[in-house]
């Protein structure tokens, strides 16, 4: 059995039992992680594919420890920490769950109130966020356009997020 799930980011192929180095998790050494975003499940008879995801399907993984990449040549004086490359964590899957598995509808009922309550934040919120979504699809040019309308001043120095939050307040 095999699914192919996306964790920090990125998609992976795992097996149970397999270790596994992701992105740094922010979680402990020796912690339980499950991730839900499981895009398809192959248990040797039948292939679920999810559309994006298996609503009720999950992976478990322990995390094992979190690993700091260290570059070094002997007699060389070369010694380089994590160089280009992120920190990692090294993770082992420990179970693979279909839609069928127990804990899924106890997430479902967690789920719900969280939803209930997104409904009744404020709509001046979600104008906010709908401006700053806009502001992200602008290139720097429109940006530094927008923000000299506005009046803000020192923009020639700002980089793309920079200006995407002094245009947000």
């Amino acid at each position: 059995m095999y699914a192919i799930v996306e964790i920090a980011g990125q998609q992976f192929k795992v097996v149970q039992d397999q270790k596994l180095f992701v992105h740094r998790l922010a979680d402990k050494e020796g912690s339980k992680v499950s991730f839900d975003k499981v895009y398809l499940l192959d248990d040797g008879k039948k292939v679920t594919l999810g559309a994006p995801a298996i609503t009720g399907a999950s992976v478990e993984a322990k995390v094992v420890s979190h690993v700091i990449v260290f570059k070094k040549k002997r007699r060389k004086g070369y010694r380089v920490k994590n160089g280009h490359r992120q920190a990692l964590t090294e993770l082992v899957i420990e179970k693979i769950q279909s839609s069928g598995a127990k804990a899924a509808p106890a997430k479902a009922e967690k789920a719900a109130p969280a939803k209930a309550e997104k409904k009744a934040a404020p709509k001046k919120a979600a104008a906010k966020k709908a401006e700053a979504v806009e502001y992200s699809k602008l290139t720097v040019a429109e940006l530094k356009e927008a923000a000299k309308k506005q009046g803000i001043e020192g923009i020639s120095s700002m980089k793309k997020a920079d200006l995407i939050k002094a245009l947000s307040k």
